[in-house]
């Protein structure tokens, strides 16, 4: 037998240099930051930590344990400690339909990531095209599903290294005594028990959940094994817990929490806990005559009032012509009132009009709560076509992306159509080019702004449940927020179908100078017409003209001819906007020159798809040769990369 002093000389060397071993079964009493570290929106409430703001539309919070985890011996040391946490959550949104977004457990050598965002980045991350600065690792439970980040449906967990998109995900679940794989909803409000054992000898991260009540699976229910792990792991991390949210109320709630880095975390107590359901549900009571005359009793009178109230509101709006009828109560999202939308821009008053055009006026305008909206009328010829408008406009207004104008709601009178959407602030991309001599976007800028509008144009193609046309790609329908990021906007003559579907004829609409030419002879919108309407963009932008100058030469009215004319005799660099000479390399501009040839091609099916653009503009293909990025576009034909002298079709529109 070892000697006592030696033995405690030998545990000395072998432990962590400073030892965590915590175990919160609740946090009630606790209120300061000697405690748990809390940012920005993160609050203790009674006996759990809420970590977002009901009240603030854009809010985020974390909660960090104040001492640092000793993660290495020095900074040189490639080896890495290890440790065990096992925590309860709870996330429970408002409105069941409405876009989620979860909570992450959060390694990171800061309590305030720079540039961290938040809405579907957990308040950690930046944009998922902009690396994260500091190292930072994150376990995501998140419960919103954003194509763009590949994730695979509303109900996953994730590893996140400096990075929003995950590294590995796995639907949300647990594996049952037989090997079964039980699916597991995290945003029922229900208390979810998760452990994550984080070894750090084999650089393994194995993540189990169950819910409370479930004792501890044996098998994890996500398990990432990968060297890669050290280099978001610095000598000393802060541990915790982070979350964000948009206008969509979702509380995300840690009940209790244990760690420890000298072994296995210490059980919880998982006895007490408060119960979270959603508003609707109705608790059970032990007697079940007293519950059936409770439950009863409640619906009728929820019955009476919702009688009432559509009543009264019917009545109300009679005047005004503004009923609401049945179908409207199914559609989504929120139904604003007139006389909100009205009290809002001071009456519709000219003093508040930021533009109009063929199919309406859009106003500015501020909500009782302060927040800044544009709301757009539209007119609309009959009720069931506005009915069909509606069924369209209610599933775009779920659309998520970072580069789509948000739409926040809707209101109806008569057969006139309010829609509400955020104030983008910098107004539209045409009124920096053309209308601001003073303040003239740069190339860079430009270049941005293309590239922010492909991604979101992809996410509308490629992204999401269904493909989205927008019918009406223009530069004034492209709108900069207050970070001048570019934001496709004006969904009003948007169609959906399902992927693999033929889309159903309609009538040709659009804008003149930005129509795809075969929707002269066949009105099948595409999404390649849409391709077609975003090359016509890209000229605009590099030229600095509009499609059609009436005031130009007769060789320069229409942009796309004279661009093509300048290629076809080897002088397409010339077609750039004189007034940003200077500012960019002469392959850059010629590479996004041929690019907007190549979208504007007259054959559909020789057009590249956003995704192509996307990788052009923005992706790993940006530092390869402009001719191998457009010999890859063109698919074969030698319109745009080749330097042959044969035939090439015309790129001009229809006139």
């Amino acid at each position: 037998m070892l000697p006592l002093i030696p033995l405690l000389v030998v545990q000395f060397f072998l432990s962590p240099t400073f030892a965590v071993n915590f175990l919160y079964n609740s946090f009630t009493g606790i209120v300061n930051a000697t405690d748990l570290t809390l940012i920005n929106d993160a609050r203790f409430d009674s006996s759990v930590v809420r970590l977002t703001n009901d009240s603030n539309q854009y809010s985020f919070g974390r909660a960090f344990y104040p001492t640092k985890l000793t993660m290495r011996s020095s900074s040189n040391s490639s080896a890495l400690s290890s440790f065990s946490t096992s925590f309860v959550f709870s996330i429970l949104p408002t409105i069941a339909t409405s876009p989620g977004f979860g909570l992450a457990f959060v390694l990171s050598n800061t309590t305030s990531p720079p540039g961290a965002l938040a809405s579907q980045y957990f308040g950690i991350f930046t944009d998922d095209k902009v690396p994260t600065v500091a190292p930072l690792l994150a376990v995501e439970f998140d419960t919103g599903r954003n194509p763009e980040f590949n994730d695979p449906d509303d109900n996953h967990i994730g590893i996140d290294l400096n990075s929003i998109i995950s590294e590995t995900i796995v639907t949300a679940g647990y594996y049952n005594s037989t090997g079964g794989f039980v699916p597991v909803r995290m945003r029922n409000g229900q208390n979810i028990r998760a452990w994550i054992d984080f070894n750090g000898t084999s650089f393994e991260i194995n993540v189990t959940i169950a819910p409370i009540g479930v004792s501890r699976p044996s098998r994890p229910t996500l398990s990432f094994k990968n060297p890669v792990i050290a280099n978001y792991v610095s000598a000393e991390m802060y541990v915790g817990f982070s979350a964000s949210k948009t206008e969509w109320i979702e509380a995300q709630r840690v009940l209790a929490w244990s760690l420890s880095n000298t072994g296995v975390a210490r059980e919880i107590n998982t006895t007490n806990f408060p119960l979270f359901e959603p508003e609707s549900s109705s608790s059970s009571l032990s007697a079940g005559a007293i519950a059936g005359i409770t439950v009863g009793s409640v619906a009728f009178v929820a019955t009476c009032a919702t009688g009432f109230y559509l009543y009264w509101r019917k009545s109300k709006l009679k005047d005004e012509e503004d009923e609401i009828e049945d179908w409207e109560l199914e559609y989504w999202p929120h139904r604003f009132s007139y006389e909100e939308l009205s009290q809002a821009t001071n009456g519709f008053s000219s003093e508040d009009l930021l533009g109009s055009g063929g199919f309406g006026k859009v106003y500015k305008g501020t909500l009782s709560n302060g927040t800044e909206v544009a709301v757009k009328c539209v007119n609309h010829d009959s009720k069931q076509g506005l009915r069909e408008f509606m069924a369209e406009i209610s599933s775009m207004g779920r659309l998520q992306h970072k580069n789509l104008v948000q739409m926040r709601g809707w209101c109806r009178k008569g057969n006139q159509l309010m829609l509400v959407y955020d104030y983008m602030p910098n107004r539209s991309l045409n009124t920096w080019i053309f209308n601001q001599p003073t303040k003239l976007l740069g190339w860079e800028q430009r270049r941005k702004v293309l590239a922010d509008v492909a991604e979101g144009l992809n996410y509308l193609h490629h992204g999401w449940d269904q493909v989205v046309v927008h019918r009406d790609i223009k530069s004034s329908n492209i709108l900069l927020d207050s970070d001048m990021q570019g934001r496709l906007g004006d969904f009003g003559l948007a169609k959906l179908y399902q992927h693999g579907e033929v889309p159903n004829t309609t009538r040709v609409v659009g804008t003149l100078g930005y129509l795809a030419p075969e929707l002269a002879t066949v009105a099948v919108p595409t999404s390649s017409s849409d391709v077609y309407s975003y090359g016509v963009v890209i000229l605009e932008v590099a030229c600095g003209r509009k499609p059609i100058e009436l005031s130009a030469s007769e060789e320069e009215t229409v942009l796309i001819e004279w661009v093509r004319e300048l290629y076809v005799n080897g002088k397409v660099g010339e077609a750039a906007d004189p007034r940003i000479r200077g500012q960019y390399e002469a392959g850059e501009m010629e590479l996004l020159l041929k690019l907007g040839l190549a979208c504007c091609h007259p054959d559909p099916q020789r057009r590249p798809t956003m995704k192509d653009v996307v990788a052009l503009l923005v992706g790993e293909q940006a530092a390869a040769t402009p001719a191998d990025l457009l010999s890859e576009l063109a698919t074969g034909d030698r319109r745009i990369s080749g330097d042959e002298s044969e035939e090439v079709a015309p790129l001009n529109p229809p006139v």
